[in-house]
């Protein structure tokens, strides 16, 4: 793996002084980049009580706004990450379009692979991190990396968001 220490500071440091989503998520997104690389980048909330996710930030505000909710969609990527709290990864345009009904905006922006990390709080899901790159991007490796190095920054990253 490589070294990410540089990075983890730098987070570290944009972390402990953020004020609300905006800036703890734009840490967040600058860590991703400098780690496993993303060309859109977003963070979905979840409410399962009201079957609804909110898009609370996004590095591409033109095409991927955060205002308004969306209704959950009962599918394999649902089961994947909402109840086995696992990790969604498509590495092509036509796995994406599969459960993603976006997916032609999605390619539109030179996006056709897909990492959605859940962030969980309490032992709940509270939230997705959404990484896109171009086709193939993610692999084991960088998979792995994302495993590794964002899991524990999402966590505090949604903790510091939901003050």
């Amino acid at each position: 793996m490589t070294d990410h220490s540089a990075a983890l500071a730098a987070f570290d440091a944009a972390i402990s002084k953020a004020k609300g989503a905006d800036e703890a998520f734009a840490a967040l997104q600058t860590l991703t980049e400098a780690t496993v690389g993303a060309k859109l980048f977003t963070y979905m909330t979840v409410d399962l009580a009201a079957e609804v996710a909110r898009r609370a930030y996004t590095s591409d505000a033109a095409n991927y706004p955060t205002s308004g909710t969306k209704p959950l969609r009962y599918d394999s990527w649902f089961d994947i990450v909402h109840k086995q709290h696992d990790y969604f990864v498509a590495n092509t345009i036509e796995d994406i379009a599969k459960v993603f009904p976006d997916h032609e905006l999605i390619n539109s922006l030179g996006c056709q692979s897909v990492v959605n990390m859940p962030v969980l709080l309490g032992g709940e899901l509270v939230g997705t991190v959404n990484m896109l790159h171009e086709t193939g991007y993610y692999t084991a490796e960088r998979v792995a990396d994302i495993k590794a190095v964002l899991s524990i920054p999402a966590k505090l990253a949604a903790a510091v968001a939901a003050r």
